[in-house]
């Protein structure tokens, strides 16, 4: 067998990690249909069978697996080598952050930032993947969570509360958006595993339904299905703001749900120096604090005043 190259090798390991040939090629610079032919030549190649191909993506074989194990770990040491040597401009941040908090909370607040600093060039990442510092040339994100991410500075920006939202034909059907009890409403499944629905039972009274008309891997793919009128959802009220303002999602009932996830701005060691991410975690956090400031006593309050 003549030497493999180290590209095809490099390609296999990001489908690995990855699970799905779209993702993969998206991050090889490649389509989707070339790194499938690609990894079919890996196959042929190696005279063993590395992936199992299904609907939602790819698995590896025991054959994959032991591939993955001996060559894995290799990249990722070598990323991580580069990495520093990488040449980061301080003229230029990378930034990555959900959709919901991006186009719901960061956006309408951008242009100030430009104005501020029109120097400074924005690279922004709009993606629910957690990103990975340590092989991803990303300067800092936004995330949602308890700020327990190891190995990362977390600065927490501001908190969040739940509520049930629902599409206006939805509502309609049901006869009205101030329910005294959701029990009879077709609720969608909430994605965080530590289900905020029956928090909300048994904080607010009511009894809570054995099933969910559907659940979700996602809090976009849950907000979506809730915009379609498939449920209620339990929304986050940040980022569901501009929703709500747009009429497109109704608040129903008058209870909030606090929960202990807050937003932060995280970034690893090796950005500490970087002069744009400086300039725009000191932009970002007087930012939330004006945000904070101006929230009301009363958390639905918060909503329409934003």
């Amino acid at each position: 067998m003549t030497r493999l190259s180290l590209d095809l090798l490099q390609q296999f390991v990001l489908v690995a990690r990855h699970g799905k040939l779209s993702r993969a090629a998206e991050q090889a610079n490649l389509t989707v249909s070339a790194l499938s032919h690609q990894m079919r030549q890996l196959e042929e190649r190696l005279g063993r069978r590395l992936f199992e191909r299904g609907p939602r993506g790819v698995s590896l074989t025991v054959e994959g697996c032991r591939l993955f194990e001996a060559v894995g770990e290799h990249f990722d040491g070598i990323e991580h080598a580069l990495l520093r040597y990488r040449d980061h401009r301080h003229d230029a941040l990378t930034l990555s952050a959900s959709p919901g908090i991006m186009s719901s909370w960061l956006m309408p607040r951008l242009p100030r930032m430009v104005a501020a600093h029109p120097d400074l060039e924005l690279n922004l990442q709009s993606t629910s993947t957690l990103v990975d510092f340590e092989r991803e040339p990303v300067d800092c994100a936004l995330r949602y969570g308890r700020g327990d991410w190891p190995g990362l500075h977390c600065e927490r920006l501001f908190g969040e509360w739940l509520a049930p939202v629902a599409a206006p034909a939805l509502v309609a059907r049901m006869g009205g958006a101030s329910p005294d009890d959701l029990s009879d409403w077709p609720l969608l499944g909430d994605p965080n595993p530590a289900d905020r629905w029956r928090d909300w039972f048994q904080r607010f009274g009511g009894t809570l339904p054995a099933r969910r008309v559907a659940n979700f891997d996602s809090t976009d793919a849950a907000r979506h299905a809730a915009l379609e009128g498939l449920g209620v959802g339990l929304g986050r009220m940040v980022t569901s703001k501009s929703l709500i303002d747009a009429g497109l999602l109704v608040v129903l009932g008058s209870h909030y749900l606090p929960v202990p996830e807050s937003y932060w701005l995280v970034y690893p060691p090796r950005s500490q120096e970087h002069r744009g991410l400086q300039i725009f975690r000191e932009w970002l956090l007087t930012e939330a604090d004006d945000y904070c400031r101006r929230l009301p006593t009363k958390p639905h309050e918060a909503v329409l005043e934003g």
